[in-house]
């Protein structure tokens, strides 16, 4: 399969039964930081904000949400009824989206992002 064109080209490439929780993902990241440039990278949705934000991705059986250190660690009690390490959370398809979490996770890095900005 190709890599899609754009992230509208991603969603509408998924199964129709997920494009909705993909929209609501990227909708809360785009509420969460507006700022952030949307693209693709490596394949999947990628969100830009002084630096790598939030990138997204499906997988069989759960979304694929990958934020980079150390900001897992940092919310990881909110992050405990999740599969989550490292830079990855796994948000199973059954179950609805932690928006209001997802949105804490994306500001938390988009503040991150602003530091390392602010010293350079």
């Amino acid at each position: 399969m190709a890599s899609p064109a754009d992230v509208d080209a991603y969603i509408a490439a998924t199964p129709i039964e997920v494009r909705a929780m993909l929209e609501q993902l990227r909708d809360t990241i785009k509420r969460g930081v507006p700022a952030a440039t949307e693209r693709i990278s490596y394949g999947m949705p990628y969100y830009e904000y002084n630096g790598r934000l939030v990138y997204f991705r499906l997988a069989k059986r759960h979304i694929g949400v990958y934020i980079p250190s150390p900001i897992i660690d940092e919310h990881k009690d909110a992050l405990k009824d999740y599969d989550a390490h490292q830079a990855t959370i796994r948000l199973p398809l059954d179950q609805e989206l932690p928006v209001a979490l997802i949105e804490t996770l994306v500001k938390a890095r988009a503040r991150k992002n602003d530091e390392g900005r602010m010293g350079q």
